[in-house]
């Protein structure tokens, strides 16, 4: 369990020592979308809790999501990366994702049951991936929106 604990520490930190090497411009840019996703995750996490879809065989605290370390550190930072290089260019940000979650989905996830990290219950790999898709498009939806609505001159 002590080398769980280490690996959850370093998966939620180790992502945020890439954020200045993005820019300030490109963090405040894609800042509110991927929080967004970060508030959309939260709520799935406890739907999922509910419905029995994954587990996390240990609590960080009590009434604290398992995922809660993968939401804020590789899938927050995540986001804004693939927004700063494919937003703007739909169909690549499409094949990015699906790669990545493809990756995370089927190979990914398999290590991650092997240390104890996380277990599917009643959710194949396959609608693992089409929930993955969904946030896909929430994510770059929530981005096209906020730019509309703050216009995109802001940013350029």
């Amino acid at each position: 369990m002590k080398k769980n604990k280490m690996f959850i520490i370093l998966m939620t930190c180790l992502p945020w020592f890439s954020i200045p090497l993005l820019g300030l411009k490109t963090f405040k840019r894609f800042l509110p979308s991927s929080l967004t996703l970060v508030l959309y995750l939260i709520a799935e996490g406890r739907l999922a809790e509910k419905k029995k879809w994954w587990w996390f065989p240990f609590n960080i605290k009590p009434n604290v999501l398992g995922e809660l370390p993968l939401i804020i550190g590789p899938f927050f930072v995540g986001s804004l990366w693939v927004l700063k290089f494919t937003y703007g260019k739909f169909n690549l940000y499409l094949l990015t994702n699906i790669i990545i979650d493809s990756l995370f989905t089927f190979l990914g996830m398999d290590w991650l049951k092997k240390i104890g990290y996380v277990t599917l219950v009643r959710l194949p790999k396959i609608q693992l991936s089409l929930i993955f898709l969904i946030k896909t498009f929430i994510l770059y939806g929530s981005q096209f929106l906020y730019e509309k609505v703050f216009s995109s001159n802001a940013f350029k």
